[in-house]
């Protein structure tokens, strides 16, 4: 945790006495809430504005409003210690303009994300999942996972951890709707905060940042303009000619982020030569459980939507992608059809000869209440959407952050979508990057670089000073050591290791399954056995995938 060892300083009167980092602490918070409260209060809710002159700085430009860049924006503000920031929203996209009808009675749109229990969470304590309710979703408590070789599969349920549901899927328009609404419509209709916020419907353009030093100490009644050159803020500007400043600029605009290219940020990934095709289909009974095959050329999933409707994210090499893509209706009804059933080979059985005795032992005295049986997944009779085919790949950006910048998101990362983990990664970015500026504030910290605020340089300094180092109050061993490590870093210290921990197991799994050998075909049966008759690993998966960061084997 920041800490500041501080331990003497030197008042008018030169009488020595000792600050106390609790009283610190709370004056400074108190005073960045103040602050950041008043910033924004000249400026128009609506209406697009040009800074210049002493027009106040955003605290936080957000890049990219979509399902990742609205949940830190809902998530700053139904926190105490952020809800008093000002907020700027930089999209173009017509969602943001224009809030889309969404109507319980129209099929579901192909573009669907799998949530986790932890990612309905962090939707519950912003007050954005009461939105989600009201429009179609559904949760599933049971998985089936299995080979097309027909040598294994598993099967995971939500008692066997405890839980009462392994996840939920939702139309992406319904989670972004969502956390609009629960800003627009709670935050700023009914005035039930000071969050201030702007969204621009707009793109970025240019965005620049001058050099600074922790050293350099900016009057806080300095113009924006000073403020920008002693590199305490970042220029932005937009492509309908205007232009903004703020303390920090977050990137959350996709894959091809335009603030990761402008920060100089470098990339380390591969194209998979995988496309993947997606689309709504309709059963005749309704669909509970998610189901995922993986077949030759890559996995085909079926996830439950509701109301008789599961998604398709089947995916397969390029010129399949095109072949399927363009097929008549009803012969694509067919191939999937084909493709969770008998297609490539047949059904697992549901125990190997002996298998359940050899891993038995490992159960312990915990109970399995699932049905642990190979079922078939319910058929599809009606394709109820168009379908969708995009490239497949992988991308990580070598650093997350760096003054005043930082990625959330797919504009860090973007992963293979075996296990639907992406956007719950980025909505792992968000919550964390909330919270640690929550961090920053509470100790009175720049929330873009999260050097020392005025006051606090001021102290620093009085404690540096010669005339007291050079007094009989300085002792040799009073180093007067600050330590306050970068929040921003630490920021991405966190979420690297958890986001490159789901990434290497994602990949392992995509070139695992990419090989129909011999060999590697029986030890990835036996891995779904594994995974299947001993417990305490499929605990710890069940645990892992429904978003608690702990690794297989180390719960």
């Amino acid at each position: 945790m920041n800490r500041v060892i501080a331990r003497k300083v030197v008042p008018a009167n030169n009488q020595i006495f000792k600050l106390s980092s609790k009283k610190f602490f709370s004056d400074e918070a108190a005073k960045a809430s103040t602050a950041a409260s008043s910033s924004q209060s000249n400026q128009e809710s609506d209406g697009n504005l040009s800074f210049t002159g002493n027009v106040q700085p955003y605290d936080i430009a957000i890049v990219g409003g979509g399902m990742v860049g609205m949940a830190l924006a809902c998530s700053l503000a139904t926190t105490p210690l952020t809800k008093h920031l000002s907020v700027a929203i930089i999209d173009s996209s017509p969602a943001l303009a224009n809030k889309p009808c969404i109507k319980r009675e129209d099929p579901p749109d192909p573009r669907v994300s799998t949530v986790t229990p932890a990612t309905i969470s962090f939707f519950k304590d912003t007050g954005a999942w009461q939105y989600v309710q009201q429009h179609r979703h559904a949760y599933f408590d049971k998985m089936q996972v299995w080979d097309y070789t027909g040598l294994g599969y598993t099967k995971y349920d939500a008692r066997d951890v405890d839980k009462e549901v392994l996840g939920c899927v939702v139309e992406n328009k319904v989670l972004h709707s969502s956390l609009l609404s629960r800003i627009e419509g709670e935050l700023s209709d009914n005035h039930d905060t000071d969050f201030q916020k702007k969204i621009f419907h707009s793109r970025l353009t240019s965005m620049s940042l001058n050099p600074s030093s922790s050293s350099i100490v900016v009057d806080s009644t300095a113009s924006t303009e000073a403020s920008y050159a002693k590199g305490r803020l970042a220029k932005l500007e937009l492509s309908d000619g205007n232009s903004l400043y703020a303390k920090l600029v977050v990137g959350s605009d996709g894959g091809k982020s335009q603030v990761r290219e402008l920060a100089g940020f470098k990339t380390t990934g591969w194209k998979y030569s995988q496309n993947a095709v997606i689309c709504t289909v309709e059963h005749s009974v309704e669909n509970y459980c998610a189901w995922q095959r993986f077949l030759p050329a890559g996995p085909i999933a079926l996830l439950p939507i509701g109301d008789k409707f599961s998604n398709i994210v089947w995916t397969m090499n390029p010129e399949e992608s095109s072949d399927f893509k363009s097929m008549k209706e009803d012969d694509f009804v067919k191939a999937v059809n084909h493709a969770l059933d008998y297609g490539y080979g047949s059904h697992p059985k549901s125990s190997l000869p002996g298998s359940a005795g050899m891993f038995s032992w490992l159960r312990g005295n915990v109970t399995i209440f699932a049905n642990e049986s190979f079922e078939i997944p319910p058929k599809v009779v009606k394709l109820a959407s168009e379908r969708m085919a995009f490239p497949l790949s992988l991308m990580h950006a070598n650093e997350y952050a760096s003054k005043r910048v930082v990625l959330i998101g797919d504009a860090a990362h973007t992963v293979h979508p075996l296990a639907g983990q992406g956007v719950n990664l980025g909505f792992g970015d968000a919550f964390a990057l909330s919270r640690i500026i929550a961090e920053g504030i509470a100790v009175g910290m720049d929330i873009g670089e999260f050097v020392l605020s005025d006051f606090f340089t001021d102290y620093i300094g009085l404690v540096l000073s010669s005339e007291f180092l050079a007094s009989d109050d300085a002792y040799p061993d009073d180093a007067h050591v600050v330590a306050f490590v970068s929040l921003l870093k630490k920021y991405e210290a966190e979420r690297k290791l958890a986001n490159m921990t789901m990434m290497a197991i994602l990949d392992g799994f995509q070139k695992a399954y990419s090989v129909d050998f011999g060999p590697l075909n029986i030890l990835r049966a036996a891995a779904f056995h594994g995974a299947h008759f001993i417990s305490p690993l499929k605990r710890s998966i069940i645990s892992y995938a429904s978003g608690e960061q702990r690794l297989p084997l180390f719960s």
